[in-house]
C-alpha cells in the first residue's frame, strides 16, 4: 500500500483533511461535533497543537493546524483515535471510522494562510449546505468575524493579523475577504499543491526539499517522493548504457532495466512497457545483474561509471555501491 510522505519539524503548519470510511458520515449529531471539538481542545493542551482554522462537514473535516514541537503523528493519533473510540462506543460498532490515513499538506503560511482559511470557511457554501458561511455553526468562521466568542484554544491572531493590527478592523476586513471569495470564481489554493504534500512559494518548496529531503530517492511505496525529489530520467539511462554497451547488447538491456529500477522511481509496469516485458521480467533482470556484478568486478565498475555520469548530469548526490547516497 502506498504511504503518504510526512515531513515534520517544529513550527510546521498543515492543512489536514480526514474523510469517513467509504465516504460515510463521521458526524451524525451536534453532540458528535461538540465531542470532536473537545478533542481539538485537548490536543492543544496535551500535545501543544495550535488550531488556526477548522470546519466540520458531514463526512470529513478540515483543519489548519500548527505543530510547535513537530509532533504531527502524535496529535493526529489523539484526534482521530480518540474520536473513533467515542463514535464506536456510542453506536456499539467497531472498526475504522476514517478512510485510510489522514491527508496532511505542509503549508507556507506567509503565502497561503489567508487563502486556505477562506477556502476552509467556504466549504459549507460550496457544498450548498448554507448560503453564507456565517450561518454554519461548525466552523471557526463565526469566531473570526466576531459573531461568536472564540474558544481559548482557537488561535485567530496569526491570520487576522494579516488584515489589520486592530482586532475589530481585522474582523471586518476578513469578512470582506471571505465574502469576496464566495461571490467570485476564485482559484482553489489547493491546486498549487506539489506532490500531494507541499503548498508554498518556490522558495519554500526549495527550502523543504533541501533541508528535509536532501538524501531521499524515488520510492514507489511513497509516490509523493517521486514528484518531489530529483531523479534520473530513463532516456538519459538509455543513452549512457548504449554508449557503454552498444545499442543491441542483451547485457545492456538488463543494465537499463536495473538502473531504471534503481534510479527513476518509475513503476515496474512502466519500465517493463519500454522493453515489451512484464513486471516480473524486470525484477528478474535486475536480480540476475546484481548476482553477475558480485563475481564480475569489471562489469560492476562499468556500471558504477555510468551511474557517476548520470548523477553528475542530474545534479544528484552520488550513489555508492551499497545503494546509499553520499555527498562525495
Amino acid at each position: 500500500m502506498a504511504r503518504p510522505l510526512r515531513i515534520t519539524f517544529p513550527g510546521a503548519v498543515y492543512h489536514i483533511t480526514s474523510r469517513g470510511n467509504e465516504r460515510k458520515a463521521v458526524f451524525n449529531s451536534d453532540r458528535d461535533r461538540e465531542k470532536f471539538l473537545e478533542y481539538l481542545e485537548s490536543a492543544t493542551k496535551r500535545y501543544q497543537a495550535v488550531i488556526h482554522v477548522f470546519c466540520l462537514m458531514d463526512n470529513h473535516y478540515h483543519l489548519l493546524l500548527e505543530t510547535p514541537t513537530g509532533n504531527l503523528p502524535q496529535i493526529m493519533r489523539h484526534i482521530n483515535g480518540a474520536y473513533t473510540t467515542y463514535f464506536n462506543m456510542k453506536r456499539e460498532r467497531s472498526g475504522h471510522l476514517f478512510q485510510g490515513r489522514y491527508k496532511a499538506i505542509l503549508v507556507d503560511m506567509d503565502t497561503y494562510a489567508k487563502e486556505l482559511s477562506r477556502y476552509i470557511h467556504l466549504n459549507p457554501v460550496r457544498a450548498k449546505m448554507v448560503e453564507t458561511p456565517e450561518v454554519y455553526n461548525w466552523s471557526s468562521y463565526s469566531f473570526y468575524i466576531g459573531k461568536s466568542k472564540a474558544p481559548e484554544w482557537l488561535n485567530r491572531d496569526l491570520i487576522l493579523g494579516y488584515f489589520d493590527a486592530n482586532a475589530l478592523c481585522a474582523q471586518k476586513e476578513y469578512r470582506k475577504f471571505v465574502e469576496t471569495g464566495s461571490d467570485e470564481a476564485y482559484r482553489n489554493p489547493l491546486e498549487g499543491v506539489i506532490g500531494s504534500t507541499l503548498l508554498g512559494s518556490p522558495e519554500f518548496v526549495t527550502f523543504i526539499k533541501e533541508n528535509f529531503l536532501p538524501d531521499q530517492k524515488p520510492d514507489n511505496a511513497v509516490p509523493a517522493l517521486n514528484e518531489l525529489v530529483d531523479k534520473i530520467c530513463m532516456q538519459d539511462i538509455f543513452n549512457e548504457v548504449d554508449t557503454a554497451f552498444g545499442n543491441n547488447s542483451a547485457l545492456g538491456r538488463n543494465v537499463k532495466m536495473f538502473l531504471c529500477q534503481r534510479h527513476t522511481g518509475e513503476r515496474l509496469k512502466d519500465i517493463g512497457a519500454c522493453f515489451g516485458v512484464g513486471e516480473s521480467a524486470v525484477c528478474q533482470a535486475g536480480r540476475r545483474l546484481r548476482n553477475k556484478m558480485k563475481t564480475d568486478k569489471r562489469l560492476e565498475g562499468k556500471i558504477e561509471k555510468i551511474e557517476a555520469k548520470l548523477t553528475e548530469k542530474s545534479g544528484l548526490p552520488r550513489k555508492d555501491a551499497s545503494g546509499s547516497r553520499g555527498r562525495g
